[in-house]
């Protein structure tokens, strides 16, 4: 079996770890990846990834660095069946004709509108209506969570509407020399906050309402829900709810994950490349239930969550696995994703 070529365009935050997870796929062929950049963020993947040139003009730079790389985009495409674009944000869409004209099918980060594919990506929501697609959007990283866990609750029945609380980080750890905020936080300028509908382009019938704010510190984001039950339920009904979904993962305040940094600790300690968490991170110890309704809050590591539904999305264009559950255990097995980071638990 011929196994998927798949090029990534934009070696960032988001386009490195993607990178590297198509090379853990037994289905999956890295045969490129492009960029306008000439520095370190190139250099150092430089000689174990073909580099190709995202513009003419980055074409010239890279020579003149010593980079040589292998031809431009256009060269790139020529090689590839599907095309990852995590360029950064309304780059992206720019970059679509040049896809479309190209015979490629093309995969963008949530960055982009919905309107950009038309279509917008989870893999354990909607992985059946991406199937054959030309593009996908794969949903921002906060969006991710929220179909994540949310989906799961309303997928037991459980779930009638939710009310969320997001502080998010004010910008990427590698860009914190850059800018965002210190000592304040900033609320965003509109309730509901974006997330919210972008949700519901995935979900459409989700009732929910987003309120956010970005919060003086560069990793993960923390997100606080209040959730009204469909009925009086127990603790343990909700808590398995989300032992029986997909990439949540349970940590504990007893064990003295206390604070988003020690998370991110964990992450190291568990021997995580980058310390990547591709899971959704859930106080098992912090969920609540009152009657009819429940309370509870996680973790979102901004770089690495859409990481695993990318490579899923690759697969429904592709039609190279037939469904969301065939394709999430490939891509979970090679990651090594996680129910509990401490005490495993099997699935349901």
């Amino acid at each position: 079996m011929s196994k998927t070529r798949v090029a990534v365009n934009g070696y960032g935050v988001i386009g490195k770890r993607v990178a590297d997870a198509v090379l853990l796929q037994p289905d999956m062929e890295l045969v490129g990846i492009a960029d306008i950049a000439t520095d370190w963020r190139i250099k150092s993947v430089a000689g174990r990834i073909p580099v190709f040139a995202s513009t003419q003009d980055a074409l010239t730079a890279m020579n003149a660095e010593g980079l040589h790389p292998l031809g431009t985009l256009d060269d790139l495409l020529a090689q590839a069946d599907i095309i990852v674009d995590s360029t950064p944000k309304h780059v992206a869409a720019g970059n679509l004709p040049r896809y479309t004209a190209a015979g490629v099918k093309a995969i963008f980060q949530g960055g982009e509108s919905h309107s950009t594919t038309g279509h917008s990506f989870v893999a354990q929501a909607n992985y059946a209506s991406a199937l054959g697609r030309d593009t996908t959007r794969v949903v921002s990283c906060n969006t991710t969570s929220i179909v994540r866990v949310l989906g799961a609750l309303r997928d037991a029945g459980l779930l009638l509407r939710a009310r969320g609380v997001l502080i998010r980080r004010a910008t990427d750890p590698w860009e914190s020399h850059l800018g965002g905020i210190m000592n304040t936080m900033v609320p965003e300028a509109k309730i509901p906050s974006h997330q919210g509908p972008d949700a519901q382009t995935v979900i459409p019938d989700l009732d929910l309402v987003t309120i956010a704010a970005k919060g003086a510190h560069t990793q993960t984001h923390n997100h606080y829900w209040t959730l009204q039950l469909t009925r009086e339920a127990t603790r343990e009904e909700v808590l398995d709810a989300l032992r029986a979904a997909p990439r949540i993962a349970f940590i504990r305040m007893s064990d003295g994950l206390v604070a988003l940094n020690s998370t991110i600790e964990l992450m190291r300690d568990l021997g995580r490349p980058r310390g990547d968490m591709w899971e959704v991170a859930v106080w098992e110890d912090l969920v609540t239930v009152q009657g009819d309704e429940a309370f509870l809050t996680y973790q979102v590591y901004n770089e690495a969550i859409v990481v695993p539904e990318t490579i899923d999305a690759i697969r429904a264009l592709t039609r190279t696995a037939p469904d969301a559950a065939t394709s999430m255990k490939i891509t979970d097995d090679t990651l090594g994703m996680r129910d509990d980071f401490l005490s495993p638990l099997p699935r349901p």
